[in-house]
């Protein structure tokens, strides 16, 4: 006979089951309970003995199992709720016996045959979480049977559980294994409380409709759709649905209503691919999920040669297309006239930097500060207000350009304080650190930024700023070409094409630089870094009287402007670019 107080350990996936509503029931009728829980019982062991599992512990409606392998366990579950299922088909709802089962691969205590240990109460604690019927598991389980079992899993997020110190990120498994998607979508539509919309853009991308009958291509379009919630994850400013949760809504026909209010989000990505010819066209749209309405759509057909390069470059083009465009809908749909928080400050912020105007920056500034106040750090809308300090210099709004400078400077410690991983808010951090002369970490910073995220426009436009900053001029044209590429009607491509313009001129490609100067002031004719270009490459040039046009429009736009003043604004000005300057009757 063993010891009763040896204690073993090992490692194994962990079964808990529960009644729900077992007090209610026994109080309801206890005889007709308790013969309901005997025939449950013997249907959820005789599966359990089917999958190679060992019943540990019993308590009245509970059981706890143990199973070597968790691929069995998590099929003994999903078996067990299906034939628990047909059971209760006749019953009216109230007088059902539904089992809620968790699944957690953890080390147990053994003692004469009871389990114990956090592997086990972790178990309990999914079990607690899954629904009547459900079968909720751990990320431990998850990694171990997703990829082998035919089933959805519903990503529900890190849970916070009781005793466990750690959080557990849970996972809903579906009924049945030919009703995966049923069963997924059915858990989404009965969620009575959904989750809030975020305080910031939310999106869910869902998986792409196969449209040419290949089953090759919904191998294809579902990886597309994964580099699309991966490409835009890299945005701080975004809220985007996991995966495993959009995917729950493959091939059915849904209302985007529906899935906006099951998902939590306000924005919903859907589109199709279609194979022909040796070519494959997509289609894609942004939806409002609250109105209906279509914000934007697209179609691009491509050569299906490379397949994994044509992936890259569609993520890329939609991405690019439709991150802009969520801000742009924040900005005109979003407006709270009372108990503003800090992210509609941050809002009504943007346009106003968006203008480069002398009131535009200190409108900006004002909210900007507003939304500071609110919440500390955010560290976003600190490396904007520094960079509206650093344009009021460089525009000559600022009646001081001292106590500018040193607020800028101390926006940037506050900014690089919080989310270090922010690709944008590292953008514009390192575009005003360059014009304080620190070229060495202007430049790391701006090349880490791009790391983060390559798909978005800031990183680029911030890195190309820097570079052109930092006497590095190719390098700079080229950053703000990928820039526009990926946001061709962003608002601040105005800024972009007057680096450009500057670093053509540090080039000596005088022509190129005027017509950068010119777009660069068709987009914001108030823009004055844009004149002193164009009339630095005009002059270059020796058209003198246009030369001398474009230096009195500077000194309409910036009437304080002088030479030395240009100089002293920013820590690197380019000798050609002065040179230019002086050949005009500015003022030295």
């Amino acid at each position: 006979m063993s010891d009763l107080n040896e204690v073993s350990r090992k490692l194994v996936a962990v079964f808990a089951a529960d009644v729900e509503g077992y007090s209610r029931l026994m109080g309801d009728d206890e005889v007709g309970t308790l013969k309901g829980l005997t025939e449950r019982r013997a249907i959820l062991d005789k599966l359990i003995g089917q999958y190679r599992g060992r019943i540990a512990n019993t308590a009245g409606d509970s059981v706890l199992a143990e199973f070597g392998s968790a691929v069995e366990a998590v099929q003994c579950a999903v078996d067990a709720q299906t034939a628990l299922a047909e059971a209760n088909a006749s019953l009216k709802s109230d007088h059902r016996i539904s089992f809620r089962i968790g699944i957690h691969i953890g080390d147990v205590m053994i003692r004469a045959g009871d389990l114990f240990g956090d592997g086990v109460n972790i178990a309990a604690r999914l079990q607690s979480i899954a629904k009547a019927g459900g079968v909720c598991i751990s990320r431990a389980t998850y990694d171990q049977v997703h990829k082998v079992l035919p089933m959805a899993f519903v990503d529900l997020g890190v849970q916070t559980v009781k005793n466990i110190q750690e959080p557990v990120r849970a996972y809903h498994v579906a009924a049945t294994p030919t009703e995966t998607q049923e069963a997924a979508f059915t858990h989404f539509a009965e969620v009575e409380s959904p989750p809030p919309i975020p305080d910031k853009p939310s999106v869910a991308v869902l998986p792409f409709q196969n449209m040419s009958g290949d089953p090759e291509q919904a191998y294809f379009a579902d990886g597309m759709v994964e580099e699309i919630i991966t490409a835009l994850s890299r945005f701080k400013s975004l809220f985007v649905i996991a995966r495993n949760s959009s995917f729950t809504f493959k091939d059915r026909a849904v209302d985007i209503k529906d899935v906006g209010r099951a998902l939590g989000v306000r924005y919903v990505l859907e589109g199709s691919v279609r194979k022909a010819s040796g070519k494959v066209r997509i289609t894609g749209q942004l939806i409002d999920a609250m109105t209906g309405a279509h914000l934007w759509a697209d179609r691009f057909e491509r050569d299906l040669a490379d397949i994994f390069a044509l992936q890259d470059e569609i993520t890329t083009a939609v991405v690019s297309a439709i991150h802009p465009k969520l801000l742009q809908t924040e900005i005109a749909t979003r407006r709270r006239p009372e108990n503003l928080t800090a992210y509609d400050f941050f809002l009504r912020m943007m346009p106003q930097y968006y203008l480069a105007t002398r009131e535009g920056m200190a409108e900006a500034i004002r909210l900007g500060d507003r939304a500071l106040e609110l919440d500390p750090r955010y560290g976003f809308v600190a490396a904007i207000v520094a960079a509206c300090h650093m344009l009021n210099i460089l525009c000559g709004h600022s009646t001081d350009p001292q106590s500018d400078r040193a607020e800028a400077v101390r926006l940037l410690r506050v900014a690089m304080g919080v989310d270090d991983d922010d690709a944008e808010k590292l953008a514009f951090v390192a575009a005003t650190l360059a014009f304080t002369g620190d070229y060495e970490s202007s430049i790391e910073i701006a090349d880490r930024s791009v790391a983060l995220n390559s798909n978005s426009f800031h990183a680029w436009h911030g890195r190309g700023t820097v570079y052109r900053i930092a006497g590095l001029p190719e390098e700079a044209i080229r950053s703000q070409k990928i820039a526009m590429r990926l946001s061709p009607v962003d608002p601040l491509l105005f800024q972009s094409f007057n680096v450009m313009g500057l670093g053509l001129i540090e080039l000596g490609r005088f022509d190129e630089a005027v017509a950068a100067a010119k777009r660069a002031l068709r987009l914001n004719p108030s823009f004055p870094p844009a004149y002193y270009c164009l009339t630095s490459a005009l002059a270059h040039l020796g058209r003198e009287a246009e030369a001398r046009e474009a230096a009195a429009r500077l000194l309409q736009a910036d009437p304080a402007f002088t030479i030395a003043g240009r100089i002293a604004g920013s820590a690197q000005s380019s000798k050609r670019i002065i040179e230019g300057l002086r050949k005009t009757e500015l003022p030295e």
